[in-house]
């Protein structure tokens, strides 16, 4: 009972065993996988994987790395794409300052122009943020008032900053970076986030939970994470897994 609402399976580190390993997820137990785009190319492959899988659903986006060459051809792309009924998020998008490029006026100007294309297109976004809390706490404050839900990918920031989206009514994306020792501060947000706002994620085929840290990260893999995050809520695996598909399922709108 598996959703990982947050996956690159279009990446090359998947390119000589895609088709057999995601025909096995649900031998696994995993039963849906949003695919998040990352560049155009990336939203592209995405889109196709989406097509070709039938629990297989795609967000697309840029990345802020990737938006130094972005255009508005782009962006009506993306939003034609997303008429596909199997589209379900716009995505990745945001603010990432760890590397020097793009500059931070670039990566705004198309988070925030990402951000109108979601409300268009009336679909929730998935927010990519790095050593940008403020600047992207900000953006987010101005816009999201009356328009579409939102999850803030791979939640890295402190108990108080999870204060703030809850009090937007965020969700938050959590995967195997939780189950690594050095992440006590992640620990102390998640024991405070509520379990209905939370989603399970593997950014696959990075961040693989312990005991695969440093290797290829898979869907089934998010079983490591629950059981981490059981420990930290005091409750079962099992409905830490029932609740997360619940929450996942509403925030990306499958029904079936």
């Amino acid at each position: 009972m598996i959703f990982d609402t947050h996956a690159h399976y279009d990446d090359e580190a998947f390119d000589k065993d895609r088709d057999e390993l995601l025909k096995g997820m649900r031998s696994k137990g995993v039963e849906f996988i949003v695919n998040v785009g990352a560049s155009m190319d990336s939203a592209r492959k995405t889109l196709e994987l989406a097509k070709k899988y039938p629990f297989v659903y795609a967000a697309m986006g840029v990345h802020p790395s990737e938006t130094k060459e972005l255009t508005e051809e782009d962006m009506q792309w993306i939003k034609e794409a997303a008429s596909c009924e199997k589209v379900v998020a716009i995505g990745e998008i945001g603010l990432d300052y760890y590397w020097p490029e793009p500059e931070p006026s670039i990566q705004k100007k198309w988070f925030e122009r990402q951000l109108q294309l979601a409300g268009e297109v009336k679909l929730p976004v998935v927010v990519h943020s790095r050593d940008a809390a403020k600047d992207t706490l900000d953006i987010l404050k101005g816009w999201r008032k009356d328009l579409t839900k939102g999850v803030i990918h791979c939640f890295s920031y402190t108990k108080e900053t999870a204060r703030e989206y809850l009090n937007m009514d965020y969700y938050f994306g959590i995967g195997g970076v939780l189950t690594f020792k050095n992440a006590k501060k992640l620990a102390e947000a998640a024991e405070y986030i509520p379990l209905e706002r939370i989603l399970l994620e593997t950014d696959c085929p990075y961040l693989a939970p312990e005991p695969y840290r440093g290797k290829r990260n898979q869907s089934d893999y998010i079983d490591f994470v629950a059981q981490k995050l059981s420990e930290i809520k005091k409750i079962s695996k099992e409905e830490i897994l029932a609740k997360t598909m619940e929450n996942a399922r509403e925030f990306y709108g499958i029904t079936e």
